[in-house]
């Protein structure tokens, strides 16, 4: 769980780091989606890469939904039926809603691929065309329920990044407090910068700066 939750908080980073593109305008945005679609080309076939990187994607994401229900059915169990909370703080509100965070997350890349990838209505605008990356994204961010939709599901995700990328370095062996200080603080950064950088597209096009 530790593992695949790492790799898809350094996908999101990357994700978000190309959606970026999208501020530099329509030509600049549908040639990277474009030459993500060639990457590697001719040495494997067009959208080849896409295709495995997705694989691989889809593989982690069976893999960490399935660890995180064996996780809670064995918390639930080992607690018992007298659990005892202790007050709220940053760490255990983060714990506490790792469920919540990650239904909604998983809710979100269900949506996201509907919308932005195959088109499919009724999530999708009805103006999608295949391969037009910049005016499908202005056109699905320009109804205001997707845009409140997008920002709201960042945030879950930033809380979810936090708290997970602390809790899997010390999965991972990770036990010095001085290093998982940094790491406390690096996840709690990608965190930040996942909800800033993508709440600002769907934000951006409301506003009509995008269009």
């Amino acid at each position: 769980m530790a593992g695949t939750g790492l790799l898809f908080t350094a996908f999101v980073l990357a994700h978000m780091v190309g959606n970026l593109k999208v501020f530099g305008g329509a030509p600049g945005f549908d040639a990277y989606a474009a030459w993500l679609r060639r990457l590697l080309y001719p040495l494997v076939p067009p959208s080849g890469v896409l295709w495995v990187l997705r694989g691989v994607l889809a593989v982690s994401l069976v893999a960490h939904v399935w660890c995180s229900l064996l996780l809670v059915r064995r918390s639930r169990a080992s607690a018992g039926p007298h659990r005892r909370r202790t007050g709220v703080t940053a760490s255990s509100f983060g714990a506490r809603s790792m469920l919540l965070t990650g239904v909604a997350a998983l809710l979100f890349v269900v949506v996201h691929v509907l919308d932005m990838t195959t088109g499919t209505a009724p999530v999708a605008p009805a103006a999608f065309e295949p391969g037009s990356a910049y005016a499908n994204l202005v056109a699905s961010f320009s109804r205001t329920w997707v845009a409140a939709f997008y920002v709201t599901v960042m945030l879950l995700l930033a809380v979810h990044i936090a708290h997970g990328v602390r809790t899997a370095a010390g999965d991972l062996g990770v036990t010095g407090e001085r290093s998982r200080g940094v790491i406390t603080v690096l996840g709690g950064t990608v965190a930040v910068a996942v909800l800033l950088g993508n709440a600002a597209i769907p934000i951006s096009v409301q506003l009509g700066w995008l269009a």
